[in-house]
């Protein structure tokens, strides 16, 4: 019974007919003063306002206004209307605001996932863009191997990721849009003794421990690949961590070399944004890492938020022509 009656209560003047076109009058009149100039502000004829302003007097059971001759003066339950009205009319003006945000892609909450070269070539620009002419916008990113990126994907935690489709995973089960290659740069401390030389070769980083993802990861498998079939050996002594800032940790306190995506290691060395304690051995030869994609589940229905941070992304790449080339960028 007090459920009953709590909800009657919440809902009485609604049940009793009140409509936003007297809320809207009711507001006006508190403002204007005078009935004609808030009914010419609407739109409608002064006699068609005072039928509205009786019929809500009837809704709420007061009195709301009282004549005078330069107008109308709100009684205090008038006051307290127009208060109110005032109140729900602009929640709905924010209400219509935030839904319009939501459709234009202004607002919302956006999860991609990233390899380590993508989020620093093309995320971390549109973070930037994110906070400047989208604030409304919650973005967050996941930085992991491609297979941690697409068990994330297939769990809806991630609405799409940039990087590569594991082998065990159908290709029919997504969509993807190749980027490009990821080119590798080996990096050390500085004052590591191979960095002072004009150019190195791969296998002269070999003389040292290396810090290397796991086996399978693509960076590891194209750097082993590139050393059996160049004719050298494997690194004899490896640490093994997905942490870049273990890695980063390892070799700042060692002579361990580490092979790192090329826009990672343009941000960390000392002349770099970052400007770390870290250099680029100058090894002569070119290595890169498999293709990687822009992937979405193949039924998803991206909202327009997400389709906003995909046109970001599409932005930057038009923007970078020498790091994306047209024929190699699926369309």
């Amino acid at each position: 019974m007090a459920h009953d009656l709590r909800q009657k209560s919440q809902d009485e003047f609604i049940r009793r007919g009140l409509r936003f076109s007297q809320m809207r009058l009711i507001a006006l009149l508190d403002r204007k003063g005078q009935i004609s100039s808030a009914a010419a502000q609407l739109g409608m004829t002064q006699s068609a306002a005072s039928r509205l302003l009786s019929e809500l007097e009837h809704t709420v059971g007061a009195k709301l206004y009282e004549r005078h001759g330069r107008g109308v003066v709100l009684s205090e339950a008038g006051q307290a209307m127009a208060r109110q009205a005032l109140i729900i009319l602009n929640q709905l003006d924010s209400a219509h605001q935030e839904i319009s945000q939501i459709v234009d892609g202004a607002r919302g909450q956006v999860r991609i996932g990233a390899v380590t070269g993508p989020s620093m070539q093309l995320v971390l620009p549109v973070i930037r863009e994110l906070r400047e002419n989208y604030p409304e916008i919650e973005l967050s990113v996941l930085v992991d191997t491609s297979d941690k990126l697409a068990e994330a994907l297939f769990s809806h935690n991630l609405d799409f990721y940039i990087g590569r489709l594991p082998e065990e995973v159908d290709a029919k089960s997504v969509t993807m849009r190749p980027l490009g290659v990821e080119p590798v740069n080996m990096i050390a401390r500085t004052g590591h003794p191979l960095a002072g030389r004009q150019t190195v070769s791969i296998g002269e980083c070999l003389e040292y421990d290396w810090v290397l993802q796991p086996v399978g990861a693509p960076m590891r498998r194209s750097i082993e690949a590139h050393l059996l079939a160049n004719g050298f050996t494997l690194p004899r002594h490896v640490f093994v961590t997905t942490s870049p800032l273990l890695s980063l940790a390892i070799i700042a306190d060692t002579d361990a070399v580490t092979p790192v995506a090329r826009p990672v290691a343009d941000f960390l060395h000392v002349d770099g944004t970052l400007g770390a304690a870290i250099c680029q051995l100058p090894v002569r030869e070119s290595i890169d890492v498999s293709p990687y994609s822009i992937i979405q589940r193949v039924t998803s229905v991206q909202p327009p938020p997400v389709e906003r941070v995909l046109a970001l992304i599409d932005r930057e790449i038009k923007l970078r022509p020498e790091q994306f080339p047209e024929d190699l960028i699926g369309r």
